[in-house]
């Protein structure tokens, strides 16, 4: 293989990972040392002239002319004999520069080359790729689906880019074909090995931050602030927003006429219900705003929040608003003990004897479940919570799963 032909062959690569010329050069010289060394023992005799423009390569050899049959080391000296084989009038001491070629260096030799300089680029390549990446760790980004596993969806940017969706960090409603753009942040970016591991994610809170930054101008000018943000991916989210400006409503600004402004983020979130509330410094309202819909009577702030660890309070609501408060399954207490860096246990306002109507529970008792009680009669809590569980089960269609269910739901809830 000719100089030409390799540099030629390199400069394939170049164009393709777009390495300055500088790095080229860089790249080159280090590969070729190596080889020299691997070759001759020493590489600290030798000069590499490299045009990587012209694709030109030369390799120059420098030993000093020493009497015949004196010589003791081959790669820094050469016997006169030979040196005047070079030039006639070569005395002893001076010194020789000898143009070494690639096929000297031998076939293995030369191939070992050219695999180590692509091994080079492509290291190089990917510690580029890193950097950018890890720069923009927290960004949104956009790849399209390449390839779809079990585990994980693997995209592809305009550039080539490899990242990852993994299956933990989609959005249970997520559903892709190959082709399709998918919009996420870049959550986190590794090297492993020599290949950077770029991470998408889609349930991450700052997803979400993003979105509105993204779709709504008060949010990316500043003039409207994310204070904070709390969601179950795919479920339901709560976003406490101010602003330094009394004539801008902030949370009006952010869900727009009708919800226009917000519906192309729920839509992105497949469905994801958005509570967006009014920030405030003054702890007891910002608690009673986060748990909206409910309407909160009184609350007792029993401890604060201190380094990372949540504070304590008690919330006090009629009966009816309890279920509301709560949520389905839990989850609008827990997105509000979350936003708001409380433990917030809910008690109900009045006598210790009180009862409640089943339909309160509606939000996390089906109805059909429901209409089995009230056959026998039962349509309050505590009606259900008196009765053993296997005469519920003799009594009513309902399996003895869904009855210990059911009272679980009642005592966490109506008895707290």
């Amino acid at each position: 293989m000719e100089n030409i032909d390799l540099i030629n062959s390199f400069s394939e690569f170049k164009d393709e990972k777009s390495i300055d010329r500088v790095t080229l050069m860089s790249i080159l010289e280090e590969v070729f040392r190596a080889a020299l060394k691997r070759k001759f023992g020493s590489d600290d005799n030798f000069d590499i002239i490299i045009n990587p423009d012209k694709g030109d390569l030369e390799i120059w050899r420098n030993r000093i002319v020493v009497a015949d049959g004196m010589s003791e080391d081959d790669n820094e000296e050469i016997e006169l004999a030979e040196a005047r084989k070079i030039e006639p009038d070569f005395e002893i001491g001076e010194d020789v520069s000898e143009e070494v070629k690639l096929y000297q260096l031998g076939r293995r030799a030369i191939l070992a080359l050219r695999q180590n300089l692509i091994s080079k680029i492509n290291e190089h390549d990917s510690t580029n790729v890193f950097k950018h990446f890890k720069e923009l760790e927290g960004d949104l980004y956009t790849a399209e689906v390449h390839h779809i596993k079990h585990n994980a969806i693997i995209l592809l940017d305009d550039d080539g880019n490899e990242l990852v969706l993994p299956k933990s960090e989609q959005i249970r409603s997520d559903f892709f074909r190959k082709g399709e753009s998918v919009r996420g942040i870049i959550k986190s970016v590794e090297l492993r090995g020599n290949k950077p591991v770029i991470i998408l994610s889609r349930t991450a809170t700052g997803f979400l931050t993003k979105l509105f930054e993204q779709e709504i101008p008060e949010v990316f000018d500043g003039l409207i602030t994310i204070e904070g943000v709390a969601r179950i991916p795919g479920d339901k989210a709560k976003v406490a927003v101010d602003s330094y400006d009394d004539r801008v409503d902030p949370v009006g600004a952010c869900v727009g006429m009708k919800g226009s402004r917000i519906h192309g983020i729920v839509r992105e979130l497949g469905n994801e219900n958005i509570d967006v509330i009014n920030y405030t410094k003054n702890i007891e309202l910002f608690i009673a705003r986060s748990l909206s819909p409910a309407k909160i009577v009184s609350m007792n702030i029993k401890e604060q929040p201190v380094d990372g660890k949540k504070g304590r309070v008690d919330v006090f609501l009629r009966p009816e608003e309890v279920s509301r408060a709560i949520g389905r399954g839990g989850v609008n207490i827990r997105l509000a003990s979350e936003l708001t860096g409380f433990e917030i246990d809910v008690q109900r306002e009045g006598v210790e004897d009180e009862d409640v109507e089943l339909t309160e529970f509606s939000d996390e008792i089906e109805s059909w479940v429901i209409a089995e009680f009230k056959k026998i009669g039962l349509d309050t809590a505590r009606s259900v919570l008196d009765k053993d569980v296997d005469e519920l089960v003799k009594r009513t269609d309902l399996e003895e799963e869904t009855i210990l269910d059911v009272q679980r739901v009642l005592r966490e809830e109506f008895e707290s």
